[in-house]
């Protein structure tokens, strides 16, 4: 996919995102998309996902940031910032978001092409409670499991920047050895929902799920329930030809 494709696909997803549900306010929340193997574009530190341009997608060298992250050395907050920095191709393009790291690793990810990060209320209400682990590990209905996966990676709140993109990791490393495949979202406590995709539509679509879901289980959870799907129930819906069609439909070119 060429730059400028990506570019424009990440510029949809950021409207796209900050036009659903309070899913990103003000700063909050990022994108990033693959540029080959070793670059990507990111949303720059402090831009809004309403109002992102062009020139707000910083493009950064990945090799930088997995070599920070591979170190497993904890850096100062000014150390953190002349890495940042320092990634840049351009020197005078904008700061990219701290949460790069988590985006460089995540893209490196066979198959993820596109990451979006966003702080959705009803996702983050649970995630700010005693459910949280509930909502990631457990369905409500079919379409939740085909955008959202039979289950999602749930984080610990950590400090963003290095520690986080290494717990990341490490979650994200345990749910690869156990299921066998690529989440679709990471649950971060008292923080927002991540989404990994091939493309910006798989994003969206992920994110949008996750936030819908999130409401469905808090009215649920008002009227006595929520009352989930089986596990059988679940990985029927995950195993079906038919949903893995719609699938590849989201995925097609638009």
């Amino acid at each position: 996919m060429t730059a400028d494709r990506v570019r424009h696909d990440l510029l949809a997803l950021a409207a796209e995102l900050a036009g659903f549900c309070d899913m990103a306010i003000a700063g909050e929340g990022n994108v990033s998309g693959a540029l080959g193997e070793e670059r990507f574009f990111v949303k720059a530190s402090g831009t809004s996902m309403a109002a992102l341009e062009s020139r707000h997608l910083v493009e950064v060298d990945a090799r930088m940031l997995l070599a920070a992250l591979e170190e497993g050395l904890e850096l100062p907050d000014d150390e953190i910032e002349t890495l940042l920095l320092g990634a840049r191709t351009d020197p005078d393009a904008l700061k990219p978001s701290v949460e790069s790291l988590f985006h460089a690793w995540l893209l490196a990810l066979e198959g993820v092409e596109f990451v979006g990060h966003a702080h959705p209320v009803a996702a983050n209400a649970l995630l700010c409670s005693p459910r949280a682990g509930l909502y990631a590990a457990r369905r409500l209905f079919p379409d939740q499991v085909v955008y959202c996966g039979a289950e999602s990676v749930l984080v610990p709140y950590v400090d963003p920047g290095l520690k986080l993109a290494r717990t990341i990791s490490e979650s994200v490393e345990s749910y690869r050895d156990r299921c066998g495949m690529v989440p679709k979202i990471i649950l971060v406590r008292n923080h927002g929902v991540i989404a990994l995709g091939r493309t910006a539509s798989d994003v969206a679509a992920a994110l949008k799920m996750a936030e819908k879901s999130a409401r469905v289980f808090i009215d649920a959870a008002v009227l006595g329930g929520p009352v989930f799907m089986s596990a059988g129930q679940v990985a029927r819906i995950d195993g079906r030809i038919d949903e893995h069609y719609r699938q590849r439909m989201l995925q097609a070119p638009s």
